[in-house]
């Protein structure tokens, strides 16, 4: 069994911990609101994205909580919500668990994580790149827009929650592919024996 290397000698492992400690409270305390009952979240908490979508103007988040324009425009955006929630979350609890151990088989979980939030994220970000910059037509005609301050803001939380994974998924599909190979030597070497 190979020896563990401490997770502060593995740079990328290091980030991708930071990473998921990071990310697990946003999407508790934050996205995950769009899902829940609002019997159970304390008000201060469920002040969190009122706050963050009047800094932000977020389009998704504004339209998920139904804060603006109608919530049934973003069931798809909801159902990437659940696919944080019920697929995201555990993963960032079992990849935090794994990686801080230096355990191997968490790589094809990491794998399947960073293609699919890859692939959620990409939508959302072609959204805040489509929607209206703010001008005084936006403002009369009451669609939602955004100002370029805000796109920059927007789009700077939301573009490393979609270049992380995708590298994420890069690295690991290189690190399976080389245990693969590995496990495939290995078992050649044992039938030539």
């Amino acid at each position: 069994m190979p020896t563990r290397t401490p997770l502060g000698s593995r740079p990328l492992d290091l980030l991708y911990f930071i990473f998921f400690v990071m990310h697990l409270p946003a999407s508790l305390l934050v996205d995950g609101q769009a899902l829940y009952p609002s019997a159970v979240v304390p008000s201060f908490i469920s002040q969190l994205p009122k706050m963050y979508t009047q800094l932000s103007a977020d389009p998704l988040i504004s339209g998920a909580m139904g804060y603006v324009g109608e919530s049934s425009n973003f069931v798809w955006f909801k159902t990437f919500l659940c696919v944080e929630m019920f697929f995201q979350v555990p993963v960032f609890i079992l990849g935090m668990i794994g990686l801080w151990k230096d355990c191997r088989s968490v790589y094809l979980l990491l794998l399947v994580y960073g293609a699919s939030t890859a692939t959620t994220t990409l939508p959302c970000v072609t959204v805040l790149l489509a929607t209206p910059t703010t001008s005084a037509q936006t403002i009369a005609a009451g669609i939602q827009s955004v100002a370029p301050s805000q796109r920059l803001m927007l789009l700077s939380s939301y573009l490393p929650f979609f270049l992380l994974p995708l590298y994420m998924a890069v690295d690991m599909a290189g690190r399976v592919s080389k245990l693969v190979q590995a496990g495939s030597a290995a078992t050649e070497g044992k039938k030539s024996q």
